[in-house]
């Protein structure tokens, strides 16, 4: 197997508050820092040659945390935007934002939609960030279209497959992940791209995010270049 077989990469960047707990540090610079290594990593996989990443950003279990870390994050995700995305918008990288976006704050949303706007045109790789996203609630919002289409009689329910029902996901411009990425040394998807990750290879690093290096990401992809893919055959 060669890079050319791996189009989709989709990260779980975990270990933030963990690598700054391990330092002393308040959990906000734990944040800060995975947000950093987000960018250079995004340039790394983008200079591979890989089409598409998909990071998990912030989850819908995520606002159920402290209301103080929840406000800091969306402060640090709000100079996030506005500043760190310039960087991978200059290396012609296409922005993309997936999740319910009615639970963040307009200004937000709106940053988001100027993001997504101002790189359309990009050729480079495809970066798809899910913010306030949860792969169960994708699932049953793109079945709520699925019957809405049937009762308008856009479709019939016999036309619903497998094939149909993806083109109602958040994702439906998007290949499924290749291979998923976890860090932090947890063995869980956390409801993440379920349906998404049916048949991806996945790894489990034990490096914390903010750890992350070329070095980490060069070793899992001579991991995943060794696998046999079969996708359920035997």
């Amino acid at each position: 197997m060669t890079i050319e077989n791996l189009r989709h990469i989709a990260f779980i960047m975990d270990g933030n508050r963990r690598w700054a707990k391990k330092r002393g540090l308040p959990a906000a610079l734990g944040h800060k820092k995975g947000a950093e290594v987000l960018v250079d990593t995004a340039k790394l996989v983008s200079r591979l040659g890989i089409r598409y990443m998909t990071v998990y950003a912030f989850s819908t279990e995520n606002w159920k945390r402290e209301k103080s870390e929840v406000d800091t994050l969306m402060n640090l995700l709000r100079d996030y935007l506005d500043n760190s995305f310039k960087e991978l918008e200059e290396n012609n990288v296409k922005i993309v934002f997936i999740g319910e976006k009615d639970m963040l704050a307009p200004d937000i949303v709106a940053r988001m939609a100027k993001i997504e706007e101002k790189t359309k045109e990009n050729s480079g790789m495809t970066m798809c960030v899910a913010l306030s996203y949860g792969g169960r609630q994708e699932i049953v919002a793109a079945a709520r279209k699925a019957a809405q289409l049937v009762k308008e009689g856009g479709i019939k329910v016999e036309d619903i497959n497998a094939e149909k029902f993806a083109t109602f996901l958040y994702t439906a411009e998007i290949p499924d992940p290749d291979l998923l990425i976890r860090t932090s040394g947890e063995y869980r998807i956390s409801n993440y791209l379920l349906w998404q990750l049916s048949y991806s290879e996945m790894y489990f690093s034990q490096t914390l995010w903010p750890d992350f290096s070329e070095e980490e990401l060069n070793k899992i992809i001579e991991d995943y270049e060794k696998r046999e893919r079969r996708y359920g055959k035997s």
